[in-house]
C-alpha cells in the first residue's frame, strides 16, 4: 500500500498562525485543531507601560519626550514566529507532516524563513506572500493554485 503524502499548509502573520492538512489532490484543506497559535495583537502604545522617556535640550531649558528606539511589536512579533518555527520543528521531527506550503503576510514570511530548522526548511514545498489569515477556509483553497493541487 502506498504511504499518502500530508502537507500543511500554514497561514499565519505577525501574531495569528493556522495549520490545515492536504492528504492529497481533491482532498481539499482541513484544519490542524492542536496547532492554532494567537500571540499579542495590542498596538505598539498598549505595550509600553509608562510615558516615553524624557530628554534634556543640550542648550537651555527645554525637555522633551523621547521615542522608543524599537516598535515593541517587533520585539513580540519575532518572538511568535521563533515559536511558530519551534512548533513546525517538532512537528516535522515527530513527521506530522511530509511538505509544508508557507502562506503568510510578506514581512512575516521574510522574517519566518531563515528561522526555520534544517528540519522544516526540507519539507518546504512553497510559499505565498500574502495575509490570508482572516480568509475563511473555503475561499483559501483558490490562493493555493499556484503551489499545489487541493
Amino acid at each position: 500500500m502506498v504511504r499518502k503524502v500530508v502537507t500543511w499548509v500554514v497561514v499565519a502573520d505577525g501574531a495569528r498562525a493556522r495549520v490545515f492538512r492536504n492528504d492529497g489532490p481533491g482532498k481539499g484543506l482541513a484544519a490542524e485543531p492542536d496547532f492554532s497559535m494567537d500571540g499579542d495583537r495590542r498596538h505598539a502604545i498598549e505595550m509600553t507601560t509608562d510615558r516615553p522617556p524624557r530628554a534634556f535640550d543640550s542648550h537651555g531649558v527645554g525637555r522633551h519626550a523621547m521615542e522608543p528606539r524599537v516598535d515593541p511589536r517587533d520585539a513580540v512579533e519575532k518572538d511568535f514566529l521563533e515559536e511558530l518555527a519551534a512548533r513546525l520543528d517538532d512537528a516535522a521531527k515527530a513527521e506530522a507532516y511530509d511538505r509544508l506550503v508557507l502562506v503568510a503576510a510578506p514581512r512575516a514570511l521574510g522574517a519566518l524563513r531563515p528561522m526555520l530548522p534544517a528540519a522544516v526548511a526540507d519539507k518546504l514545498a512553497g510559499e505565498v506572500a500574502k495575509d490570508l489569515t482572516k480568509l475563511p477556509t473555503a475561499d483559501l483553497e483558490a490562493h493555493l493554485g499556484e503551489v499545489m493541487a487541493v
